[in-house]
């Protein structure tokens, strides 16, 4: 028998040591090696330090942005122990930077609590990063040792003393592992703003040395703090929505040595805002905590409605999520052993956590309600408005979906299809008005683009019940050309997508203030009733010229105000400037069809910007402030922002 060269044997396993496995599949560690994947190196050296505030041994921490991209965590803490290991020979600082599952979070007596559970936090961002350099200030003395790509190159070398403690982190990530490395301070901020509320009496300072203001030569800056905690971070999410109680609802408990920390508002709106986490990691996907909390709330308000009559007149069952409308609540456990689905942590999975919330949370929201007998009346009276709304839109949904079924297709007739079938090569873009539309429809292709023209702006959802959604001749058309339906499922409302006719769902309005506002109503719409197909990757923005520059036969579009300039001063010839033409676009219908395909429908100039979620709650919280009732936050919001977006004047 001859030699089979595929042989699978011993020789083909690969035995990668030390941070080699990192290295080769980071994914595996950090999620991606997309920007979510960059800024989870921060999370991972921010997440030791707080885990040294939950011991009780740090109340402050520095992130610094320097110019080239790369990061200083710097914090007060007790220092990374920089002693001989006993059983490895090496400085302990060395074995937490360059070992996996190595870290004081193994031994219960050093943390109680730690969010970096697995251990390969800041071992992972040393194996990721280009350059790495560990300065440590513990009993007196500076230790330092710095490392490329995971790899030592210098040993921990004594630095002088010192009269302060910490750890200082400063790395920069390795451009030949990650897409490409740019941090974005809105990102980090957000992130920070998040660990000072749901650790109160911890200061976080996060500067970047990119942006330098020119008055006084200081860098752009800001710094968190929380003494209110959990109950300030409910009112920071709602201060665009009108409360409905005066004071958030607060739980606190503790139980087999788990401790539940629970903050929740009722307000005016039609959404339901939860956010959890444990041991400060922002469980995105819930888990048990949640479970419980949802448990407590339904069994409680119910018993207490049902004692005291308020349900009486009702012809239907009340469901868990009419109890929970209009409700923003922050769930934050610390468990000593939790056990996470997943390396990047996205639901919790202790099946215990829930009986243990689900008590701590019921026994306060009991007393609550028997002490605040005319708040507790005005929250049951919004749980049977939602419970009305919610039938009145179940109506709704099964009237446009019974005439769909009755009118065959049930496609709408402004829809101009594409002739493909397949959902994955079809994309359909939503445009602003009928005119774009109509040359939408001439430009497109025909056999993969699909066209529905929008008239005027859609519904505001943010200030609408659901049942008037399906009301609404726009929304009702976006239903069911994209072939999705909403439906309830355990008392839950989810969002069918087995049927949906197009992989790509892209938003096309005008490049001005309307076209901006008509945008965000679609997008507040999706985030709102079809989140899935946002956190999917099916949702786009189509990004049109804003200019046309001509000279003579010579002509390019210029997507920006810095594009325009640049393309005036190649087109210009020092003699006649008045030779270069601009041509500002106003509006998609300003275009002829050819110019709408080259610019922004053909696959292989266009730009689309895809639409993801980096941050669930602070969207919430910006969709909240943008398209509520509320005009303070509003304008404080475009004031700060302004000078760090496009704004057509």
């Amino acid at each position: 028998m001859s030699e089979d060269k595929s042989n699978y044997g011993a020789d083909n396993i690969q035995a990668l040591e030390g941070l080699e496995a990192v290295r080769k599949r980071p994914a595996m560690y950090i999620g991606a090696t997309d920007t979510k994947g960059l800024h989870h190196l921060v999370w991972e050296v921010v997440d030791n330090s707080i885990d040294e505030h939950l011991a009780g041994h740090c109340d402050m921490i520095d992130v610094i942005i320097h110019k080239d991209n790369s990061i200083t965590v710097k914090d007060n803490g007790r220092g990374i122990p920089t002693g001989m290991h006993a059983k490895l020979q090496k400085s302990a600082l060395e074995v937490v930077m360059t070992v996996l599952h190595a870290g004081g979070k193994f031994d219960k007596d050093t943390y109680k609590v730690s969010g970096g559970l697995h251990g390969v936090g800041v071992s992972c961002v040393n194996a990721l990063s280009e350059y790495l350099k560990a300065t440590v200030h513990r009993e007196g003395q500076i230790f330092i040792q710095e490392y490329a790509k995971g790899i030592p190159t210098t040993a921990v070398m004594p630095s002088g003393e010192t009269d302060i403690r910490g750890t200082i982190i400063t790395f920069l990530p390795d451009r030949t592992i990650f897409e490409f490395i740019e941090y974005k301070f809105e990102t980090l901020a957000n992130r920070l703003r998040e660990l000072s509320y749901l650790n109160s009496g911890l200061t976080l300072t996060l500067v970047d040395e990119r942006e330098e203001k020119e008055e006084d030569g200081t860098f752009r800056s800001t710094t968190f703090h929380s003494e209110g905690g959990l109950r300030e971070f409910v009112k920071y999410i709602d201060e665009s929505r009108t409360p409905l109680i005066e004071k958030p609802i607060y739980v606190k408990g503790k139980e087999e040595n788990v401790e539940v920390e629970v903050a929740m508002q009722y307000n005016t709106s039609y959404t339901e805002s939860i956010y959890s986490f444990v041991n400060n990691i922002n469980t995105r996907e819930g888990g048990t905590h949640v479970s419980g909390f949802r448990r407590a709330v339904n069994r409680v308000f119910t018993k207490y409605a049902e004692d005291n009559g308020l349900f009486s007149k009702l012809k239907f069952k009340i469901s868990g999520e009419d109890f929970r409308e209009g409700s923003t609540a922050i769930i934050s456990v610390k468990v000593p052993e939790p056990q996470f689905k997943g390396q990047t942590k996205g639901e919790l999975g202790n099946s215990e956590v829930t009986g243990i919330v689900s008590r701590c949370v019921g026994d306060i929201l009991k007393h609550y309600l028997e002490e605040n007998p005319s708040l507790a009346r005005k929250i049951i009276d919004k749980v049977i408005l939602a419970a009305t709304a919610r039938h009145a839109a179940r109506k709704a949904r099964e009237m446009v979906q019974r005439k769909n079924v009755l009118t065959g297709s049930g496609l709408p007739g402004k829809l101009s299809d594409c002739s493909s079938k397949d959902p994955a090569e079809s994309e359909i873009f939503l445009v602003e008005g009928d005119s774009a539309g109509g040359t939408a429809k001439q430009g497109r292709d025909r056999h993969f683009q699909a066209i529905l023209p929008l008239r005027g702006k859609i519904l505001n959802v943010e200030k609408a019940m659901e049942h008037k959604i399906y009301e609404n001749e726009e929304i009702k058309n976006m239903f069911t050309a994209l072939g999705v339906s909403i439906e309830e499922k355990d008392g839950e409302r989810i969002l069918n997508t087995e049927k949906l006719r197009y992989h790509k769902i892209v938003i096309m309005c005008d490049a001005d203030v309307d076209g901006s506002h008509i945008s965000t109503l679609i997008l507040t719409f999706f985030f709102r009733y079809m989140k899935e197909l946002i956190l999917n990757g099916n949702i786009y923005i189509a990004a049109p010229p804003l200019y046309l520059v001509r000279r003579g036969k010579q002509e390019a579009y210029a997507w920006s105000e810095e594009q325009r300039k640049e393309l005036m001063d190649n087109f210009s010839t020092g003699k006649d400037d008045n030779s270069v033409k601009i041509q500002r676009y106003k509006g998609l219908g300003e275009m002829n069809a050819d110019q709408l395909w080259e610019t922004t429908m053909d696959p292989e100039f266009r730009i689309l910007h895809r639409v993801n979620i980096t941050d669930a709650l602070e969207a919430d919280h910006v969709f909240s402030m943008l398209m509520g009732d509320e005009v303070p936050p509003r304008r404080a919001f475009i004031e700060e922002n302004a000078k760090y977006a496009n704004i057509d004047v």
